[in-house]
């Protein structure tokens, strides 16, 4: 299929289904289910682990798999910005489709998932890691994976590659933080929202127009 058609149908898209046309939905519906599913097996079997003696590589993998999860589910309703100055309707339908979803899950700016840092850690994260290190040329460097206080975080001297604080249940990346509760309970919240979805027919809700 050429770009002029996928255009004509992305703008038809846009202008009659508001970015999702009703039989897609289900679609939309389920990939939201996969994403926040992996996503809340990750931080369930964090929660089983994090007493345990795990290594703190381990561990933290286990949370950064779940945050990573959450990311890949953020971009679903924020989805990442620009596109292909010659393809505009298609840029349009993906804008389009993210205010659908949001609109139908009940979400916006102060959403957990909008955290444009949360979505940036996962992508090009080697190019991220170039910039951190530019930026970073003097003081203490830890590149190995710590399990202790998020404050560590907070000298200015030290400079921490990961570390993961059970107490906080914060997650530092490249000096960055996150603190992943409200990460989890929002995920669960579309998570069931999606699963209730799904139970009906796979609609996103009941004011679509039929097709």
């Amino acid at each position: 299929m050429d770009i002029d058609e996928k255009e004509r149908r992305a703008k038809l898209v846009v202008e009659d289904y508001d970015g999702i046309v009703p039989y897609c939905e289900a679609f939309y519906i389920h990939s939201i289910m996969y994403s926040a599913g992996r996503c809340l097996e990750s931080f369930d079997r964090y929660r089983q682990l994090k007493n345990d003696e795990i290594s703190p590589e381990y561990l933290i993998c286990i949370v950064q798999e779940a945050v990573g999860h959450a990311a890949a589910l953020s971009r679903y309703f924020w989805p990442s910005p620009g596109g292909k100055k010659k393809e505009p309707n298609q840029r349009s339908l993906k804008e389009n489709r993210g205010e659908k979803l949001c609109k139908s899950f009940g979400l916006d700016k102060e959403s957990a998932l909008y955290n444009r840092d949360l979505r940036n850690a996962w992508e090009h994260f080697d190019e991220r890691l170039d910039q951190y290190l530019l930026q970073n040329d003097a003081g203490y460097f830890f590149p190995s994976c710590i399990v202790d206080s998020h404050t560590l975080a907070d000298d200015p001297v030290g400079h921490i590659f990961k570390l993961l604080d059970p107490e906080a249940e914060c997650l530092v990346l490249m000096g960055k933080k996150y603190f992943f509760i409200p990460i989890y309970e929002e995920v669960l919240r579309i998570f069931n929202k999606a699963r209730e979805a799904d139970g009906k027919g796979a609609r996103l809700n009941a004011e679509s127009p039929a097709l």
